[in-house]
């Protein structure tokens, strides 16, 4: 039977239920995670607050790849409202934005996916950590799927850029 979840541990799952609610109706909804939406400033928010609930927690006892996620996660989601307000890279601004959201994500998921398969179902989970082989093959299919993602979204983002750019005669 799986480990069970400390009080923290449960704080921290719930918590981290709302960022992937909130990415994936921004996702929806604009093809991106726009941090001046309502969906994307509570998905920022609330992926701060999983990162940050993440370090109390530890099956090691120390610091660990979750952690070290985390911290990348919250580097990505500054980058990105760096970008958004320093304007150093021109055009390319809104596709690293976008990219870094998109990112912290797929980093999002990365634990989220080794924690369910290692957890559920109760009575024999289908993984046993980061390293058994299902836990491994749907990671990569996630980062398959990202990849995939960010292609798309960079071409819609790209073809939207080129229609409004047309219709105001530019």
């Amino acid at each position: 039977m799986a480990n069970p979840l400390s009080t923290l541990g449960i704080v921290h799952t719930v918590i981290s239920i709302a960022p992937i609610v909130a990415g994936l109706y921004s996702f929806s909804k604009y093809a991106a995670i726009v941090p001046t939406s309502s969906s994307g400033r509570i998905y920022i928010i609330t992926l701060i607050l999983s990162a940050v609930t993440s370090f109390g927690l530890s099956s090691t006892g120390g610091f660990n790849a979750g952690h070290a996620i985390g911290i990348l996660a919250i580097l990505a989601v500054v980058f990105s409202l760096i970008m958004a307000r320093l304007g150093w890279f021109g055009r390319l601004n809104r596709y690293l934005q976008a990219l870094s959201l998109s990112f912290t994500f797929f980093l999002l998921m990365i634990p989220g996916i080794n924690e369910t398969l290692s957890r559920l179902p109760p009575s024999s989970p289908i993984g046993n950590g980061p390293d058994s082989a299902p836990v491994q093959t749907v990671t990569a299919i996630w980062a398959v799927i990202f990849l995939a993602g960010i292609c798309l979204q960079a071409w819609l983002m790209h073809r939207r850029a080129g229609s409004a750019g047309l219709s105001a005669g530019l």
